[in-house]
């Protein structure tokens, strides 16, 4: 083999002419790019809030700060809170204030600017965690989500008797606050005798709502006139618990709760209607045996209970980020791998797609009062995602106020195509297949195929993709890669997304090895020089793949899970087992063994690299510990890494970076027979 010692600054030399011309970047600079999301737009339409995300390598962490365009013009940052960041903005209902959360003590609190310039401020000084905020509708009250303090009873219970727990029994109910936004009062400095003052303090001092009731508070939303609320909540706040939520309206003149909406499934608040007379929710009905792959339903109501009927029932996909204003109800879709604006009929439930120019995945969106402007987020194929504002209905192109795609001008980035195949089955699947620039039909290149989570995820084209995977590096070091869009995926419909029901893993490998053979078929690839890897679900699928086939010359497995049996006991989220496998291991042992990586491990021959959060719940990390002593015990090559501190994901971005090289050294070894060594500088 070759010996190839890299450092972070040259992770991979160009090897072709036009590759020399542009720059290819390192690992860190992927990881450093800025990235926009989140925009509001100001009540009369003239400005726009939103979030970047930058990285701090010295802190180790993703920093992320409001910044504000007005009138249209060049953005400038507005917060700086370089040891927490700052996020969720909202503008106050006359515009001149911009509310939002950040932790600049020891707590996650409330904090507002003014929009005409001056320092931000904390409105709320609560000894707990704020997650959620909004303002009333006069703008002089602000509501908030926060959970019970439980640390005395805590305390007592550890002097007495130690430290332990009752599995699904400790926990801390969210409640719901409100506190009066006076900001003549709040943002002046208080004086001695006004702190004693008991007027004074009662103004900064937070109300507790609906402090008898025992269940946890999801999400809130103010009647249009101020007088109501409208609360998500279910039993308690357990992951699994999403089951149990119904929808209740409180009445703030009278302190009474009215349940509105309780079926015995998932209910969950989307909006008001602009009138205050009526509701919009999502339900699974009486589905909890499904529901984790079948589109969600929405729902009108009217308050009073009457007038119940479901919107959007033809349209067959699932809705995201769904809101109702003068101009009637939108929301969000995946349609394949693009995703759209969509409208619905408030009346007759009728939809139609809302054109957001050569933008092919709207990420998110804001509407003016009035619905007169729209603010969305948005990217194409070859650019990042940029911040958009144009007239609603549009009367011409929008104005793109951000510049985030001018980081990558000078780079050579991934081309991308979506391609499509026939599976084993003969169910079409479509993947994208990113190339490098320099793209040449007559050779044949190595693939690696890099499977996304899920399974309802989706990959889409971008020239920049990457997380723990270094693949603009690949490509420019002269690689394909394939991220299919196995059976199972969002933007393809209820039915597709029904397919590897009682069939993971199973009718998975069969989508990604054919999708291999097809490319191989048509002499773009080395079929000699094939990797495979994903993270969560494409971390199962890829250890599944490890375990059932032979054509891979090496595969990653990223916070897969490699056998149903345990994992079913040891997850969060039993129920998603209980309702892909349609059985416990209990009434069915035969399908949680066909669809295990650990059933077949004596038939393993690849080399397999296993990556691992140290403390993720959603796979915990048993799942690695027994693949990697299977592969150990059949004498296949193996590596388990493990990240110190982490979850389900790697969320910072010294690990990710570490993670990225973990790869790049695994598949340079088994992909390209060299050696890496991981830099120390």
């Amino acid at each position: 083999m070759k010996k190839v010692i890299l450092t972070c600054l040259v992770c991979v030399l160009a090897i072709s002419t036009y590759a020399q011309e542009r720059v290819n970047p390192t690992f860190e600079q992927v990881l450093s790019l800025k990235s926009v999301f989140g925009a509001e737009v100001s009540p009369d339409g003239n400005h726009v809030v939103f979030t970047k995300q930058s990285t701090d390598w010295k802190e180790n962490r993703f920093d992320r700060e409001l910044w504000l365009s007005k009138n249209g013009g060049a953005p400038f940052q507005l917060t700086n809170n370089p040891k927490s960041g700052s996020g969720s903005p909202k503008w106050s209902p006359d515009g001149q204030w911009i509310a939002f959360l950040s932790t600049r003590g020891e707590k996650n609190q409330v904090h507002a600017i003014r929009v005409a310039g001056g320092e931000a401020f904390p409105i709320t000084h609560t000894d707990g965690n704020i997650s959620y905020f909004d303002w009333s509708p006069d703008g002089k009250t602000i509501a908030f989500l926060q959970s019970e303090d439980k640390s005395k009873e805590t305390k007592q219970q550890e002097e007495k008797y130690g430290r332990f727990f009752v599995d699904d029994e400790e926990y801390s109910l969210t409640q719901l606050w409100t506190v009066n936004f006076d900001p003549n009062r709040l943002a002046e400095m208080p004086l001695p005798d006004q702190m004693q003052d008991s007027t004074f303090k009662a103004d900064r001092k937070a109300q507790l709502l609906l402090d008898s009731v025992s269940f946890n508070i999801n999400y809130f939303k103010w009647s249009p006139d101020g007088q109501q609320i409208a609360i998500e909540h279910q039993p308690d706040p357990l992951i699994n618990s999403f089951f149990g939520a119904d929808i209740s309206i409180y009445d703030l003149s009278s302190e009474t709760m009215t349940t509105l909406v309780a079926n015995s499934s998932y209910d969950g608040l989307v909006d008001w209607s602009p009138d205050g007379k009526s509701i919009l929710y999502q339900s699974s009905l009486e589905d909890n045996t499904s529901n984790y792959y079948l589109n969600g339903k929405l729902f009108r109501i009217d308050v009073d209970g009457s007038n119940g009927k479901q919107l959007a029932a033809d349209f067959d996909e699932d809705l995201s980020r769904i809101s109702w204003n003068e101009k009637g109800i939108f929301a969000m879709c995946w349609q394949k791998t693009d995703r759209f604006l969509l409208s619905i009929n408030p009346e007759d439930g009728s939809t139609s797609f809302i054109s957001t120019g050569d933008i092919n995945r709207v990420r998110g969106y804001s509407f003016s009062t009035g619905a007169t402007q729209l603010v969305y987020t948005g990217s194409g194929d070859d650019d990042l995602t940029e911040v958009y504002t144009t007239s609603y209905p549009s009367r011409g192109a929008a104005k793109q106020i951000t510049s985030a795609s001018a980081q990558i001008e000078d780079w050579s980035v991934a081309d991308s195509e979506v391609i499509s195949w026939e599976s084993q089955d003969g169910q079409v699947i479509e993947g994208v297949l990113h190339k490098p620039q320099d793209y040449d039909p007559a050779k044949k290149y190595p693939l690696l195929v890099i499977i996304h989570g899920g399974p309802t995820g989706i990959s889409t084209p971008s020239p920049t993709p990457s997380y723990v995977y270094p693949m603009v590096q690949w490509l420019n070091k002269g690689a394909l890669i394939l991220r299919p869009n196995y059976r199972g995926s969002a933007g393809y419909g209820e039915k597709f997304r029904s397919l590897n029901v009682r069939n993971l893993g199973v009718g998975d490998a069969w989508d990604v090895l054919s999708g291999v053979q097809y490319l191989e078929d048509e002499g773009m690839i080395d079929g000699e020089k094939v990797g495979c890897m994903g993270w969560s679900q494409g971390g199962y699928i890829s250890a599944f793949l490890t375990t059932n086939s032979d054509k891979f010359q090496a595969v990653s497995v990223g916070a897969g899970i490699s056998n149903w049996m345990t994992y079913y006991v040891n997850t969060d989220i039993h129920p998603f087992t209980r309702q892909y496998l349609k059985a416990t291991p209990w009434s069915d042992q035969e399908i949680y063994e066909r669809t295990s990586p650990m059933t077949n491990i004596n038939k393993a021959s690849t080399p397999t690299l296993i990556q691992h959060g140290e403390f993720d719940r959603r796979v915990p990390i048993a799942n690695a510990y027994e693949l990697v002593q299977g592969l150990r015990d059949v004498g296949v090559e193996t590596e388990l890494i493990v990240y110190k501190g982490f979850g389900h994901g790697i969320s910072k971005p010294k690990e990710r970076l570490a993670a990225t090289w973990h790869n790049w050294q695994w598949f340079a070894k088994y992909i390209w027979g060299e050696e890496v060594e991981l830099p120390s500088e």
